[in-house]
């Protein structure tokens, strides 16, 4: 599988770590519950879902659309550089 790092360009998957679904952070004084489900829970379903990963080759996070079922990834953006994106 090869996702596109927006520094590296395309990588095997192997040099990338996925740190999971992408969420929303809480509030600035969470509560316990909130805090909680911001660190342990994620909705986990099929289909197009946003995630963390980081690329070994140049050490930095970007964000990835990948599909859970298919595998196949969308879009992949650096968040402070590009909101929108690039194709695969």
């Amino acid at each position: 599988m090869l996702v596109t790092c927006p520094n590296c360009g395309p990588r095997e998957v192997q040099e990338l770590r996925c740190a999971g679904e992408s969420t929303t952070r809480p509030k600035t004084t969470p509560t316990q519950r909130e805090l909680n489900e911001y660190i342990y829970f994620r909705a986990n379903e099929a289909g197009l879902q946003r995630e963390w990963w980081f690329c070994r080759a140049c050490e930095d996070w970007f964000l990835a659309e990948r599909n859970t079922v298919t595998n196949e990834v969308s879009r992949t953006w650096h968040p402070a550089r590009s909101p929108e994106g690039s194709a695969r």
